[in-house]
């Protein structure tokens, strides 16, 4: 039977990553943010990124801020 790991030790696993990953940066979240971009540039792994009209069609009406009235179906 293989052992499974338990919640706690993943968990554990994850702190332990990203102690040594802040370390590693001196805690510098920036560095750290651009050497994941390079990272995954570098690694050559395809990037979703959503098509401009469809981000651009998807207006305020789509937001609500508290600012605008409700539409009708919600009041």
């Amino acid at each position: 039977m293989i052992d499974q790991p338990t919640p706690e030790s993943i968990i554990e696993e994850l702190h332990r990553i990203r102690r040594e990953i802040s370390d590693r940066f001196s805690g510098d979240i920036s560095v750290i943010a651009k050497d994941a971009a390079d990272r995954l540039t570098r690694s050559g792994r395809p990037i979703w990124k959503p098509h401009p009209e469809a981000t651009a069609s998807q207006g305020a009406d789509d937001c609500s801020h508290g600012t605008a009235s409700p539409s009708p179906a919600h009041r």
